[in-house]
């Protein structure tokens, strides 16, 4: 390859320095001197050799050295992309996995939200049925107070309209004969 690569450089160079020396001949200038010519492409070949020598291993090695960190670079960063990819993946199904985790939340929170819904409805009845049976008993007891001072109004009346029946129909010596075997009969027992 080394030898390929000169063969190629030399015949260049040489068609460069012909090109150059008809140049100056067609401007009036003393016609080239072949001779010369020949020492300087034997001057520029020993050099380009003599800088081939010592430089064209530390070319090429540096060259394939190039080569060879780009192409090192080059699948590095393919198989960071393989991994990125594979990372992308990775996170796409997490989420994926967390929206199925949001929509079971979400059930979940429903269905609880439900069952408490249910159990407070539950709890409401009760309350309802002992608010409506403490009235129940308060109305009975409210109606059995009631129906005592009714009682009680009527005993009282029934009691003030005999004493006055019992007035007008008993004189006060008969009276006071009552009252007395009322209280003898209260004393005695």
């Amino acid at each position: 390859m080394n030898k390929q690569l000169f063969i190629r450089i030399v015949p260049a160079l040489v068609f460069t320095l012909a090109a150059a020396v008809n140049a100056t001949a067609a401007d009036g200038h003393e016609p080239p001197r072949w001779a010369d010519l020949g020492w300087r492409i034997l001057n520029i070949i020993v050099f380009v050799g003599i800088l081939w020598y010592f430089v064209g291993k530390l070319a090429v090695n540096f060259f394939r050295n190039r080569r060879r960190t780009i192409s090192d670079t080059l699948t590095n960063l393919e198989d960071r992309r393989a991994v990125a990819e594979k990372e992308l993946s990775a996170v796409e199904s997490r989420i994926a996995k967390l929206n199925e985790e949001c929509e079971a939340i979400l059930a979940e929170g429903r269905r609880q939200a439900e069952a408490l819904k249910a159990d407070i409805l539950e709890e409401a009845g009760r309350q309802a049925e002992q608010i409506t049976a403490q009235a129940r008993v308060t109305a009975e007891n409210e109606s059995r107070a009631v129906l005592a001072e009714v009682r009680a109004v009527i005993a009282d009346e029934i009691v003030e309209a005999a004493e006055k029946a019992l007035r007008s129909k008993l004189g006060a010596a008969e009276h006071e004969k009552l009252i007395d075997n009322s209280l003898k009969k209260v004393v005695l027992h």
